[in-house]
């Protein structure tokens, strides 16, 4: 049985706001968002997206979830230095994001 592994990505917006979320597969994902179908998010219906800005290999939906949702906790300009830097260090077992 092979294991899935799930990843966390950034997309930043045409008005330049960020949106965080999980997938197994991001490029699908992001081609969701961007045709902006029934599985788009609302947000990003709302707030077309711009371009991809982060994509990391994080491991279990457990863990992508929890790193997703400490992100999101995040004030913008701790965001934004994360994109920059290009990489995302975070406790695998809390889901804590070290910056």
């Amino acid at each position: 049985m092979t294991k899935t592994t799930w990843r966390l990505y950034v997309i930043r917006t045409t008005k330049g706001a960020l949106y965080a979320g999980i997938a197994t597969n991001v490029r699908r994902r992001y081609q969701e968002h961007v045709t902006g179908g029934p599985k788009a998010a609302k947000f990003l219906r709302a707030n077309p997206p711009k371009e991809l800005v982060l994509n990391r290999r994080i491991g279990s939906r457990s863990l992508a979830l929890r790193g997703e949702y400490r992100f999101k906790q995040l004030p913008k300009r701790s965001k934004e230095a994360i994109i920059r830097a290009g990489r995302l260090a975070f406790d695998r077992t809390s889901g804590l994001i070290r910056q």
